[in-house]
């Protein structure tokens, strides 16, 4: 029964990672997306007879944090993180939060939002409004500049500048929301962090190497099953020799 449990478990790590691939796709074409990547641990398997047999037991997931390809969109509310670090915005709870999606809109209060209506955090890690202004522009600081409706375009005045930060890897841990948070408490403003104007950052994801995954995962649960059958059948064919003899 050792040789069943075990072959289960990692029939079940496979399901486990064959979830994390399929989100990973779905979110190809998400902005700023950070690839999911399974986590899994072999354990030792107590008693007798094989007390060196070892079975999987899964550990969460963790994030591939490369950079995503840059796609220069010319829409002066676009920003793409240029290298390390990230976009501070107010998550549900009122918490500050993490995200690399740069698609900032304005909404007709004159918040300043993600695509997916997280306010925008600025100086003092409050979130940014922005007054009535003809044009406006951000620089690769975070610094929102703009023209105040009913003046000229050569009267530019700094508004605000958005919060960007750079915590170590090791202590961001994404939420259900997609948002990563700092598990050390808000991370400080980073003066180093630089976003591109106009530009957007893609997934990390790549298409092709998750449709791999996801074969070599449909191949590893046959793998998996097929032993679990074989065992199966093994104690059946036990059993009748017990019941002939």
């Amino acid at each position: 029964m050792d040789t069943l449990w075990i072959a289960a478990t990692g029939a079940r790590a496979v399901l486990r990672q064959q979830d994390v691939t399929t989100n990973n796709l779905a979110n190809v074409d998400t902005g700023g997306y950070r690839a999911a990547q399974a986590q899994f641990r072999a354990l030792p398997v107590y008693g007798e007879p094989l007390p060196s047999n070892a079975y999987v037991a899964t550990q969460g997931t963790t994030a591939d944090m490369a950079s995503g390809p840059i796609r220069h969109t010319g829409r002066n509310l676009d920003v793409a993180v240029n290298g390390q670090g990230w976009i501070a915005v107010q998550g549900a709870d009122g918490q500050p939060a993490y995200t690399r999606n740069g698609d900032l809109q304005l909404n007709s209060s004159g918040a300043l939002l993600t695509s997916t209506g997280q306010p925008v955090l600025g100086q003092g890690g409050a979130p940014i409004t922005l007054p009535a202004l003809e044009s406006v522009q951000i620089g690769a600081d975070g610094t929102i500049s703009g023209v105040p409706a009913g003046s000229t375009a050569s009267n530019l005045v700094v508004i605000n500048r958005i919060q960007l930060v750079n915590p170590p890897a090791a202590q961001l841990q994404r939420g259900a929301d997609g948002l990563f948070r700092d598990t050390q408490g808000p991370a400080p403003t980073d003066g180093n962090v630089q976003v591109v104007s106009g530009a957007l950052e893609g997934s990390n994801v790549n298409p092709v190497h998750a449709m791999v995954q996801m074969l070599d995962n449909t191949r590893a649960f046959q793998l998996q099953t097929k032993l679990m059958q074989t065992v199966d059948q093994n104690r059946q064919a036990s059993l009748q020799v017990l019941n002939v003899s």
